[in-house]
């Protein structure tokens, strides 16, 4: 009995213990209920304090806009106020205004009359002009070009205790690649600087504002970078921030597209973020996801040379890049030295970027090896290339303006037909051929040149050079038109390597003012301007001509044989057409003998140009 007994006891204790606990996790539970409660009561505060402050940031815009305006108007008409004092103190002391007040005064006194007028004789310093003034406290109009505040702002560098000041590279604002493509980006500063001049690009919008910016001009995509900086670092980084499935959800009711861009960092730290998007790309070779890999962007990695030129030193990649350095620094820092000497495991890209810029990357300056490094660092990929990768896969339109190329050949001597078309048939790039020459040109052009299309014609009798590239020009349909002369030797990266000046240069023709030359009665090989690569001059060699078609068929050709391409830059000159001469390198100018051209450029040896000019 007392068995039972003592366990009825204990079994009642449990049970007493346990709705002691049940009471204990009621109350907690209670307690908790009450905390979401509150914390869902201060979450609706919060956003009805986020609107609130949004609409308080919309109004206080409107506002900056009216008092802008007001402050223009009233600066406006202060100046006016300003002008009109200034012409009537001009009009006062104006030599017939002085004399007319000297006569009224002295006409009843001679001798009053006289000192007057001799008074007015005497000139009288005019009143200054005013001068509008900038408007105090009202805010600049923002520049939306590409580029435009993206400039570099440290121009120090120092070398083993030495200061040495550059001019900075000023990176160049605008055109962009697809104007009518309008993308917001979310990337650091070198994705940025890749992207910019693909698209329209809208950029700076935060977590908390992007609802007033992006409507201003709604993108068509959104393009998201694995960003390790800004106000959208934590939102992408572990569980998605608020912040950036409210973007996404503004973006999916509008159908733009989204984008997420993997370059840096360990895929899982943005998994949960990535798997928000439409579309994830990654630079990273060991995570399955679609490749978008950097690409060299022609607008800013190019071999334009800075203002200062280049130190004569070899930097390691320590010395060329210190830290801290902004990104438009780092397009200075590659310009600078004689070369780079890059350590093992630098990453490719680096590479690219350094070698697009035209530096040799080695022990040593080599400008052969450069040239070949720039060549095969554009060859690897631009980013133009890569955004239309990029475009393809998500199902936008990747049109932009191309370089097909129409080829224009006049050949006055039909011995040199055979040469002058298998020095068409080396390039790449070449969808028209037209070649004015003898009867026998139109059959062997399409036996030489099987997947290009020719077009022959036949020259008239006594027809100049000129007036047969002007019979040619209307012809060229592609949209560039190059001008080879049969005479001379061209390598088979010839045009591609020109092509490429009009990816980076603002100029309607492209051509080169340093090139080589060899004369066969004295086997010399002579090396002409090697100063003159990589910049805006007056002239090029008419034999080395590329053109923008349209520009070419407004200037046309003079009808002449000889001197054709002299009068056609001096046109360019007095139109203003910019003609941009790039490297010395895949051609070689081919005479029997030139005095003009033993007396303007260097011997560089006697023997054959083409080790030197065709790498």
């Amino acid at each position: 009995m007392s068995i039972e007994l003592e366990s009825t006891r204990r079994a009642l204790r449990d049970a007493i213990a346990q709705a002691g606990r049940a009471a204990e996790l009621a109350r907690l539970l209670d307690a908790a209920q009450a905390e979401l409660a509150a914390a869902q009561e201060h979450a609706e505060e919060a956003r009805a304090l986020s609107e609130q402050l949004s609409d308080i940031e919309e109004r206080l815009a409107a506002e900056q806009v009216t008092s802008d305006r007001l402050r223009r108007e009233l600066a406006e008409q202060r100046f006016q106020a300003e002008v009109a004092q200034w012409k009537l103190s001009s009009m006062k002391v104006a030599r017939w205004s002085r004399l007319g007040d000297a006569i009224k005064s002295g006409k009843s006194n001679p001798v009053r009359l006289a000192k007057g007028l001799r008074g007015a004789a005497k000139p009288v310093k005019r009143p200054i002009a005013p001068k509008r003034k900038p408007v105090a406290g009202a805010a600049k109009p923002r520049d939306e070009r590409p580029g435009a505040a993206f400039q570099a702002t440290t121009t120090t560098r120092t070398l083993n205790g030495a200061s040495f000041k550059l001019k900075p590279y000023r990176v160049p604002t605008g055109p962009n690649t697809r104007p009518h493509l309008t993308a917001a980006v979310i990337a650091d500063p070198h994705a940025e600087a890749l992207l910019r001049y693909e698209w329209r690009q809208t950029t700076g919008f935060t977590p908390r504002d992007f609802a007033r910016v992006l409507p201003l001009e709604v993108p068509h995509l959104l393009v998201v970078e694995s960003v390790t900086q800004g106000p959208w670092a934590e939102e992408i980084t572990g569980e998605p921030g608020e912040g950036l499935k409210a973007l996404l959800a503004w973006c999916a009711e509008r159908g733009i597209r989204t984008v997420f861009w993997h370059t840096k960092g360990e895929v899982s730290a943005y998994a949960a973020a990535a798997d928000l998007f439409e579309h994830r790309f990654t630079a990273d070779l060991t995570v399955a996801w679609p490749r978008l890999q950097y690409g060299v962007q022609p607008r800013v990695h190019n071999p334009l040379p800075l203002a200062g030129g280049r130190i004569d030193r070899v930097l390691t990649l320590d010395q060329l890049l210190p830290e801290h350095l902004s990104y438009p620094d780092v397009l200075t820092s590659y310009r600078w030295p004689a070369a780079a000497d890059c350590p093992p495991g630098t990453p490719q890209w680096r590479l690219a970027e350094i070698a697009a810029c035209g530096t040799p990357i080695g022990p040593e300056a080599d400008g052969r090896r450069a040239h070949v490094a720039l060549r095969r660092a554009y060859s690897m990929g631009t980013m133009s290339e890569r955004v239309d990768e990029l475009l393809d896969a998500i199902g936008l339109p990747s049109a932009r303006p191309t370089l097909n190329t129409s080829v224009l050949l006049p050949v006055l001597d039909p011995y040199l037909l055979e040469h002058a078309l298998a020095q068409v048939a080396k390039q790449s790039g070449v969808d028209q051929l037209i070649v004015i020459g003898p009867p026998e040109a139109e059959l062997r052009a399409r036996d030489v040149l099987p997947d290009v299309e020719v077009i022959h014609r036949r020259p008239q009798a006594a027809m100049t050079e000129g007036a047969m590239l002007n019979a040619g020009i209307d012809l060229c349909e592609a949209d560039l038109v190059a001008v080879m002369d049969p005479r001379d030797v061209y390598g088979p990266y010839y045009l591609s390597d020109l092509r490429r000046a009009f990816l980076f240069s603002t100029a309607d023709i492209v051509g080169k003012a340093a090139f080589y030359a060899h004369l066969r009665k004295p086997q010399a090989t002579l090396l002409k301007q090697p100063e003159a690569e990589y910049g805006y001059l007056p002239e090029i060699a008419g034999g080395t001509l590329l053109a923008r078609r349209n520009a070419l068929r407004e200037l046309g050709f003079a009808d002449l044989t000889d001197g054709w391409d002299e009068v056609l830059m001096r046109q360019c000159r007095t139109d203003g057409i910019k003609v941009f001469s790039a490297d010395r390198f895949g051609y070689v100018r081919v005479r029997d003998e030139d005095r003009w051209l033993l007396g303007a450029a260097h011997l560089v040896e006697y023997g054959s140009a083409e080790p030197h000019a065709l790498i």
